[in-house]
């Protein structure tokens, strides 16, 4: 389509309006890049993105993602004018309680916002991880006569997102994969929060970029919209296997002179020039929220362009499925969550003599789940050896094999978890990674966005306590599950035997509504068959069961989690017959639970519990009560054989008994 450079400088400015009239109106939120990136703005929204407005998650569409999310405005008033359903009045709402228009864009609360973009770089990791899936997707579903996927992700990001460690991982992850239907637009204003970005940064973009694989146009103008609009055509058509970095040097607060150029104008601090502002962008005094009607004219004309875009490529879908069912059908899977009871029927016994590690047992029910759903994927940071989450029927996922089921992603735990967020909200296939838990806290911040977007990513993260042994302290995780615990929205489950272990990746990967993680265990444990299988796997997916039963009246509750289930079993055998055995894998399944289960599972009239797990012990308080006592592990590891190391620091049987004899 020609470039229509009046009618988008024009709409550039009314943008700016509309996000000093927002920012000024709730006296919050930053002005700086949604001024200083409007021409960008108004190419991409006005031109090079292929999108439709009237079905913002067309498979197809071009997706971008806003990683600087601090500039929601910019975003919101380009969605606005598209014809997203963000209507004027949800602009002049923004950052109120309940509006479309929060402080930073979230997932599934804006029609149109692709990525819960708030910690910067977590949406340039997450633009890599849709580029990825769309690569996965055009392998596994394009075919000679129909091509159901070729769309490019566009990311903008400003130097706060190019310093975080997550945005460098998951570009140089980027590169090696030779992403090339990735656009990353660096809105460079020579300016961070602080001060001005020389303070902070001297390197040269363009160098490091090319030296890890990418190819580079630098704008000397980034308000040129002819000139953006080159690049980005010129981005989109480029077959040279790379992902592509566009440096657009910008003027940060462009518009308001008093603040243009400088740090002040990265947050609401310009919104006070607010009169003079619109004044000298052409917008007239009496009208805040102003949209012109040769502006909107404009978009509503390009959203019917890109409604026949779509129309044309639904058309296409429609002779691809019918020349193709069996692939139309796995397509279609994806919106088809299975059920908890469906993939715990897919995973086969284990021996009754079974002694292994549960992340070798995880191993084992890996592999039929991964046939059972064969849009599922799995990686891990470079110790898929260690992990054991490798899906043994396909390969790894590379420029050669895009239909690649394991990636590789390298020492990059946080690039990793931030990319997986990207596939999960692709929302085509199902996603899962692994590292050492220890290492959870490298990847812990993307983490707490897949749980507040409600991503169903799943980390199957191994060596899970203490009995990882003579590695030490450093890598002895006696803090993290209970620190992952207390992230809204996050599974958390610690299985104790092989079935537990079935039931916890039925339940995970059946989740559809958040994310999963998994702590399994290097050292092996024994398998419990004096319980049913049933039991232990129905018992993991509500989060707590009985595991043993009383034959006499009831007078203690023994509890524990993972590994430790051994310990309480073997307690209860020494106690005698008016003890139970409660196992928790998971804490929030079980507060999940009505309180008639968990009543039943917990009676309020049995005060003598004693909880045992191998790590910080506070959160177990919620499930003992005043009168009980936790066995854990209130300090640091130490470098022994695993067994040793959990002897020396309590984490026994006999422990167990002596609490229970202590209680009366």
């Amino acid at each position: 389509m020609k470039l229509n450079q009046e009618i988008l400088a024009q709409a550039a400015n009314q943008a700016r309006g509309l996000a000093i009239d927002a920012i000024h109106k709730c006296s919050s939120g930053h002005l700086g890049l949604p001024l200083g990136a409007a021409e960008i703005g108004a190419v991409l929204y006005g031109n090079a993105l292929v999108h439709n407005p009237a079905e913002p998650r067309w498979l197809n569409r071009d997706r971008f993602v806003l990683s600087a999310g601090h500039g929601s405005m910019f975003l919101y008033s380009w969605l606005h004018l598209s014809g997203y359903d963000v209507s004027n009045e949800d602009v002049q709402s923004f950052r109120q309680l309940h509006s479309k228009t929060p402080g930073h864009p979230e997932f599934r609360e804006t029609p149109g916002v692709e990525a819960t973009s708030g910690p910067l770089g977590q949406g340039i990791g997450n633009a890599v991880g849709m580029a990825m899936s769309s690569k996965m997707a055009a392998s596994r579903f394009n075919t000679a006569e129909h091509t159901l996927f070729d769309n490019h992700v566009v990311c903008l990001a400003g130097d706060g997102c190019m310093q975080e460690g997550v945005a460098l991982e998951s570009i140089a992850f980027a590169g090696h994969q030779k992403l090339d239907n990735l656009i990353l637009i660096y809105d460079a204003n020579d300016v961070t929060l602080d001060a001005m970005a020389d303070k902070t940064q001297s390197e040269n973009t363009a160098a490091r970029f090319k030296a890890i694989g990418w190819d580079v146009i630098t704008l000397a103008d980034g308000h040129d919209i002819a000139a953006i609009s080159k690049a980005v055509n010129k981005a989109k058509r480029a077959k040279t296997g790379k992902p592509q970095l566009i440096i657009a040097k910008t003027e940060i607060g462009r518009g308001i002179p008093e603040v243009a150029g400088t740090s002040k104008g990265h947050g609401e601090g310009g919104a006070k020039f607010a009169d003079a502002a619109r004044a000298g962008l052409g917008l007239p005094a009496d009208k805040l929220f102003y949209v012109s009607e040769e502006v909107s004219e404009y978009f509503a004309a390009h959203k019917k362009r890109m409604a026949r875009q779509y129309n044309k490529w639904k058309k296409t879908h429609k002779e691809w499925a019918a020349a193709n069912p069996e692939l139309a059908e796995l397509l279609a899977s994806r919106d088809v969550a299975p059920t908890t009871a469906d993939l715990s029927a897919a995973i086969p016994e284990f021996a009754a003599d079974t002694q292994v590690a549960s992340r070798k047992a995880g191993a084992e029910v890996l592999q039929p789940l991964a046939e059972k759903l064969p849009l599922l994927i799995s990686g891990s940071a470079d110790l898929h050896g260690s992990t054991l989450n490798y899906i043994n029927s396909s390969k790894d996922f590379d420029p050669e094999n895009q239909d690649g089921r394991n990636l590789r992603y390298g020492i990059r735990e946080h690039g990793m978890a931030a990319i997986n967020n990207g596939v999960a909200y692709d929302g085509i296939f199902r996603t899962s990674c692994a590292t050492f838990l220890v290492f959870a806290d490298y990847s812990r911040p993307s983490m707490r966005l897949a749980a507040l977007a409600g991503l169903p990513v799943v980390y199957i993260y191994t060596h899970d306590s203490v009995g990882v042994g003579e590695d030490g302290p450093t890598h002895q995780p006696v803090e993290t599950v209970s620190g992952l615990r207390v992230i809204p929205n996050l599974d958390v489950i610690r299985p104790g035997d092989p079935e537990e272990v079935a039931g916890a990746y039925a339940s995970a990967f059946s989740r559809t509504d958040g994310p999963t993680l998994l702590a399994l265990t290097r050292q092996a444990m024994p398998i419990q068959n004096s319980i049913s299988v049933a039991t232990r796997r129905e018992g993991v997916a509500k989060g707590a069961y009985v595991a043993v039963a009383e034959t006499a009246p009831l007078t203690h509750i023994l509890l524990a989690a993972g590994s430790e289930l051994q310990h309480v079993i073997n307690a209860a055998q020494k106690l005698g017959s008016s003890v139970r055995v409660v196992s928790v894998p998971c804490f929030e399944r079980f507060l999940r639970q009505t309180e008639a289960y968990r009543e039943e599972v917990l009676p309020n009239a049995c005060r003598k519990r004693v909880a045992i797990e191998a790590g910080v012990t506070g959160l177990w308080s919620q499930f003992v009560g005043l009168d009980g006592k936790v066995i854990g592990i209130d300090r640091f590891g130490l470098s022994a054989p695993g067994g040793i190391a959990m002897a020396e620091l309590g984490i026994t049987a006999d422990a167990v008994v002596e609490a229970a004899q202590s209680l009366g």
